[in-house]
């Protein structure tokens, strides 16, 4: 029994990674799934998850030898089930933006910024659209949650994230109070059968016990984990994403890149106001962070991509796709700074930050630009990071120390290119570490290692630093004062261009 099994069900891949006394990856083992828009709804069938989850699991080898676990997935989002849980509504991902009136009502109830994507917007929109589940609902959970409740029959979810769901107050280690209370009293004239704090489930911290694998959920995964085997509590990315980087302590953070764009500062002060742009959050183990999210990151890239390979695959050339990224993420470092004119949106759905409800992606260039493929593919990458820096803006003007960023993710998997243009929109030294590589799996395993062998009075940050991340090597790049002013014109012309992207929305 030597080794840590971590599992996270992202957004493209349902990936399990095991690691060893060391705390260094062993194994690992992965299934590609993709979210299907049905009925105006960004969603996945369960039933695919488990699918998933088994096949992932199946290519992992010596699973005998497995001490402990962890499941994590694509952060809250909303899964309401009856009192048998059966599930009364598709799963509504963090892709949707489809709860603006009760994300704004919320906020200004609690004083607290409450996104469309967490649960509490997701589960009182349901409220206001007087949809006929809600009658009926006697657990509201996350993707992670659920999976976590079916193998262990426990009830619960990490802090950070819990703190997606509901708001988390960090003195207390669990689901703030006051705003529990300000959100019961405004359900109360409506007659529900249910009070949100009866539904959610319970939030604990990093380094818990969150039950152990029983009989029936040894039985869902057809046998290939044992069962009695213990569970840490589930996860979101972003805790995942913050654990994997050694990014828990005040004034670190973290970014991660993939489908999605966030970074996740932890804080040394509370900020001076609310700002709809700006998550608060929390780590694994509650302490505060201000989170950036952009829905929209590496998808339209990806589509380009793919454009550019038929390209290549009618004159007979057939690169890998590794080679293909490779070349052209290398290819935008001869660009201009500022792109040279060429813009590009690359919202393929809503985004909170800019109060978009859907997007249309978008190339645009002037008619003087110098339009080249380094330009062309410079700029893609600048704009899958635009948005973020949007939010990092304000985080800047707050005068929020950060002293270093930690960056994990697809983005970066060519060296420094991701990391260089990523200095330069976050202002601050960001290093990628050998370890990122495997990512939330990576960062979940680690979480249930706390769990296995950490001592009752240590810290996640002090167990990660001394005893996972001590002399782990990584490649650190400073903010190139040439790239950040090109990013600073570029940004510019990006605010300008949304207006465009507005048009093109209510246009197409």
């Amino acid at each position: 029994m030597n080794t840590i099994l971590g599992i996270e069900l992202g957004s493209t891949r349902i990936k399990a990674v095991t690691i060893d006394q060391r705390h260094q990856p062993v194994a690992s083992g992965g299934y590609t799934w993709a979210a299907a828009y049905e009925n105006g709804i960004w969603t996945y069938p369960l039933e695919l998850a488990w699918t998933g989850l088994k096949a992932a699991l199946s290519e992992i080898p010596d699973r005998a030898d497995i001490a402990a676990a962890g499941l994590s997935g694509m952060m809250h989002g909303y899964l309401a089930f009856d009192k048998d849980w059966n599930l009364l509504t598709p799963f509504r991902t963090w892709q949707n933006t489809i709860t603006g009136p009760a994300a704004a009502e919320l906020t200004a109830l609690f004083g607290y910024n409450i996104p469309q994507r967490w649960t509490a917007a997701h589960l009182y929109q349901a409220v206001l659209n007087q949809e006929e589940h809600i009658g009926r609902i006697a657990h509201v959970t996350s993707l992670a949650g659920y999976l976590h409740y079916r193998l262990t029959g426990v009830n619960a979810v990490g802090l950070g994230e819990a703190s997606g769901m509901f708001p988390v107050d960090s003195g207390t280690l669990d689901y703030d109070q006051t705003m529990m209370e300000k959100f019961e009293a405004l359900l109360a004239p409506l007659g529900l059968p249910w009070k949100p704090s009866d539904v959610l489930p319970k939030a604990l911290p990093a380094g818990r016990e969150a039950g152990r694998l029983t009989a029936e959920g040894a039985a869902l995964l057809d046998g290939l984990l044992p069962e009695g085997l213990p569970f840490a509590p589930p996860e979101g990315d972003a805790g995942t994403g913050m654990t994997a980087t050694n990014a828990v302590a005040v004034r670190t953070g973290n970014v991660s890149a993939g489908t999605s764009i966030f970074s996740m500062v932890v804080l040394e002060r509370p900020l001076t106001k609310v700002y709809e742009e700006i998550d608060l959050v929390t780590t694994p183990a509650g302490r505060p962070v201000a989170m950036v999210h952009g829905n929209n990151c590496t998808n339209d890239t990806n589509a380009w991509v793919r454009v550019l390979e038929e390209t290549a695959n009618l004159f007979g050339a057939h690169p890998s796709t590794g080679e293909l990224y490779t070349k052209l993420y290398e290819k935008s470092l001869e660009g201009d700074a500022d792109c040279g004119g060429v813009l590009v949106c690359n919202y393929m759905a809503g985004e909170g930050v800019t109060h978009l409800d859907s997007g249309r992606p978008l190339v645009a260039r002037l008619p003087d630009c110098r339009f080249t493929l380094a330009n062309f593919f410079r700029s893609q990458l600048y704009a899958t990071m635009a948005t973020l820096r949007i939010g990092m803006e304000i985080l800047a003007a707050e005068d929020v120390a950060i002293d270093s960023m930690t960056a994990h993710g697809g983005l970066f998997k060519t060296p420094l290119v991701g990391q260089t243009y990523m200095a330069a929109v976050c202002g601050a030294p960001v290093t990628c570490m050998a370890t990122a590589g495997e990512g939330g799996p990576f960062g979940m395993a680690l979480l249930a290692a706390f769990m296995l062998w950490g001592t009752p009075d240590e810290p996640l940050e002090d167990y990660l630093a001394h005893r996972v991340f001590a002399g782990v090597s990584g490649t650190t790049v400073a903010p190139d004062p040439a790239v950040a002013a090109g990013v600073d014109a570029y940004v510019r012309q990006y605010r300008a261009l949304l207006e465009v992207e507005r048009a093109a929305v209510a246009a197409l």
